[in-house]
């Protein structure tokens, strides 16, 4: 079990939920050609998890004193579970990741795409050793990363599988794909600020240069919900010229009640929040936010082929 905390199983579960459900929630309804066999894009999502598994390890290999004082109980690298032991698990998990995209790459007669693991890999392990520490560019890179697991789906499914017969439905297709990556890049950045806010103390002990140890946690405060607004206005924007002006009601209501509304609530809240707890609870609002974004695309799907 500590094995499976180290790694965050939660949030590689989410993640390779937003995966299958992208596939088999929303491209299977499009009756389009895909270039991954079901047994191989469960190799794709199984790489990206392992791939972001040692992301997490090689962090927490880094972070041991910080973590040591920002969340003692959740701390495992040089506690229950050995250094070298997580340097390990970090080497096999990445090379196994790499490995299948490697083979998956050969798959779709795209071998430079390989590349893409490595990429990512290599991204991961600066980032845990010299990025995290440079403002704001540590943010950007994670909430990036995430963004890239969902275009990642178009790269190897779609790509691949377009021809001039079918361009301009897979372009189609690609753009909702990259519409979502970039709100999930957008409030994925928001909670990587939100969560620096919950460990400003430990990371100001570390000699960290986070937003708020550079600005204090409360013009922070004021800035996170400023960016707060940008996801509020894009989603009520596309609500109106997508959903309804389509008569898509049903994913129209579903995107205000478990979107818009908790994006609303979590910008009154954040304006005056101050403390360790309000930072963590608002922390896991962003979480199921992101959640709720993704299931989202089959409630597209389901509506378009009723509306239809």
């Amino acid at each position: 079990m500590k094995y499976l905390k180290l790694i965050r199983y939660p949030n590689l579960l989410l993640l390779a939920l937003m995966q299958l459900i992208f596939r088999y929630g929303f491209l299977k309804w499009q009756h389009v050609p895909l270039s991954l066999a079901d047994w191989q894009y469960v190799l794709l999502v199984f790489s990206t998890v392992l791939i972001a598994a040692g992301g997490y390890i090689i962090n927490d290999i880094f972070d041991q004193n910080t973590d040591g004082e920002n969340k003692p109980n959740r701390s495992y690298v040089g506690k229950s579970i050995s250094e070298n032991a997580a340097y390990n698990l970090y080497v096999v998990v990445n090379i196994a990741g790499v490995g299948i995209g490697f083979y998956l790459s050969n798959v779709i007669q795209k071998p430079a795409f390989a590349a893409v693991f490595i990429l990512i890999t290599a991204t991961l392990y600066l980032y845990a050793t010299s990025l995290k520490q440079i403002l704001i560019l540590g943010n950007i890179i994670i909430a990036l990363l995430l963004s890239f697991s969902i275009l990642i789906i178009g790269v190897f499914d779609l790509f691949p599988a377009t021809y001039e017969g079918n361009q301009a439905e897979m372009r189609t297709l690609f753009s909702i794909l990259s519409d979502y990556a970039i709100m999930a890049f957008i409030i994925n950045f928001i909670r990587e600020i939100v969560k620096d806010m919950e460990d400003v103390n430990g990371d100001y002990n570390q000699g960290m240069r986070t937003l708020p140890i550079v600005l204090g946690v409360k013009r922070t405060a004021k800035v996170t919900f400023a960016l707060s607004l940008i996801p509020i206005v894009i989603l009520l924007y596309y609500t109106n010229a997508y959903f309804v002006a389509n008569n898509l009601i049903v994913t129209a209501i579903y995107t205000l009640l478990t979107v818009v509304g908790p994006l609303l609530y979590f910008a009154i809240k954040i304006w005056s929040a101050t403390s360790k707890k309000e930072f963590h609870h608002l922390s896991l609002v962003l979480k199921f936010i992101i959640l709720f974004g993704i299931l989202s695309i089959a409630i597209v799907a389901y509506n378009i082929r009723n509306h239809a």
